[in-house]
């Protein structure tokens, strides 16, 4: 196990946080960010981001404002036909 570098570890973070690297790499990666505080940093924003998209994915509307733009949709194209 060896550090990879910041240079390595930046193009490869995206890979490594959803575990699509080999072992070594894994561990090469894993030992930078445990030295480097940048690179942690940055896998902690890209990490948060990912967690807070994939909340908002799971999020619905109100059933009022679908109901709201389904009918400002029907109108829209009614005038248009």
């Amino acid at each position: 196990m060896s550090d990879c570098g910041c240079d390595k570890a930046r193009k490869d973070l995206e890979e490594y946080l959803r575990d699509e690297v080999c072992k070594t790499e894994h561990a090469d990666l894993q030992a930078h960010l445990e030295t480097c505080a940048e690179c942690r940093e940055e896998a902690l924003v890209a990490t948060t981001l990912t967690a807070v998209i994939a909340r908002a994915c799971k999020e619905t509307a109100p059933e009022q404002l679908r109901d709201q733009v389904l009918a400002r949709l029907r109108a829209g194209q009614a005038t248009h036909h």
